[in-house]
């Protein structure tokens, strides 16, 4: 074998040891799951920061986080506390050699418990509390609410029918609420129509919710069923965690029949992936700019859902896989970043995404 036979023979297998190496990096480990979940657990009983979204009654609602949410008081906000809890009990379910398993039972046990999601459900009822959290609130508690129904072990069971009051109780609130909201949020931020019920379906299908499920589908193809050009190359926002177009295409790959979705697609996102390129994060330590790190981690997971619609010879399938791993690797090697800005959150975005990466 000649030199130059030899170096190319190098060159090969350098390149095909690279492409192992990165695919390791977006693998969803057991290593990586404790890695995820030590995010979580250092602020699940952290009460401070905290940022309240609390309307008060009077001077006696004067209270500290965990007085008002013995439940979800940490993980600096009320919604950041619930994907925490969801995060880690999907790591459990999926990783349950993980070495911080025994400590997640103890969060879940404690928070996850018929006492403070009793006083969960209270305020939810009380004058002045209709927005609470509406709707991204609302969608990650249904979420937390399906992982736990579908997942059949004694302990998740137990979690279940404590967390279940306040399922319905937020259930309740979207049946009522859907039907008034003439107009979709496409906001980059929380309150994101499409996000929303991209989450809430998941909740609907696991809990056999029929008509809340009839909702969510109606509202959707109500809302963007016509929609056409979205405007893609608008974002990101400067604080955007979420893709208002990308998120509004896949949930309707969700809810629209395979051909109806295939021509919609075309309409709303023509060319798509084109250039789309991970947004930069210039300042991690800053609460708002560190969300783009989120959107990265977003965007790579809704790509790869609309990957999946495609067949497995088509060239754009290619191009969306590939758009969704330069927007993960962008922004998963700094998740850890030492501000607890994006620390308290981030990893609940990226299992998911690396879960969708995972699906066949």
């Amino acid at each position: 074998m000649g030199w130059a036979r030899l170096t190319l023979v190098g060159v090969l297998v350098a390149a095909a040891a690279a492409g192992r190496a990165q695919e390791a990096d977006l693998a969803l480990t057991d290593a990586a799951a404790d890695r995820f979940a030590t995010l979580a657990l250092t602020c699940a009983r952290q009460e401070y920061p905290n940022k309240l979204d609390h309307v008060m009654n009077g001077a006696g609602e004067v209270k500290s986080p965990k007085a008002l949410h013995p439940a979800f008081y940490g993980c600096f906000d009320w919604h950041s506390s619930v994907h925490g809890h969801w995060m880690l009990a999907r790591l459990l379910r999926t990783h349950p050699n993980m070495a911080k398993a025994a400590e997640i039972r103890a969060v879940l046990d404690e928070n996850l418990a018929p006492g403070p999601l009793a006083a969960e459900v209270a305020y939810f009822d009380q004058p002045g509390r209709r927005s609470f959290e509406r709707t991204y609130g609302w969608a990650w508690l249904l979420k937390l609410a399906a992982e736990l129904k579908t997942w059949d072990t004694p302990e998740a069971r137990r979690w279940s029918a404590a967390l279940q009051p306040l399922a319905d109780r937020v259930a309740e609130a979207y049946r009522a609420f859907l039907p008034k909201q003439t107009y979709p949020i496409r906001t980059g931020v929380h309150p994101n129509s499409a996000f929303s019920l991209d989450l809430a379906l998941d909740y609907a299908e696991a809990a056999g919710d029929a008509p809340l499920k009839a909702l969510i589908e109606a509202r959707s193809t109500a809302w963007f069923g016509d929609d056409r050009q979205g405007p893609l190359a608008w974002e990101p926002g400067g604080e955007d965690f979420l893709s208002p177009c990308l998120e509004e295409a896949a949930l309707m790959a969700r809810v629209l029949p395979k051909a109806r979705f295939t021509r919609w697609l075309d309409g709303f996102l023509p060319g798509l992936p084109g250039t789309l390129a991970p947004a930069v994060v210039s300042d991690r330590t800053d609460p708002k700019i560190v969300h783009l790190d989120g959107l990265n981690l977003s965007r790579a997971r809704a790509l790869q859902a609309l990957a999946r619609t495609f067949g497995a010879k088509d060239p754009r399938r290619g191009a969306l896989l590939r758009a969704a791993d330069r927007h993960a690797r962008a922004s998963l090697p700094h998740l850890a970043s030492g501000s607890y800005e994006g620390e308290h959150w981030l990893a609940t975005f990226a299992v998911r995404m690396l879960e969708a990466r995972a699906e066949p």
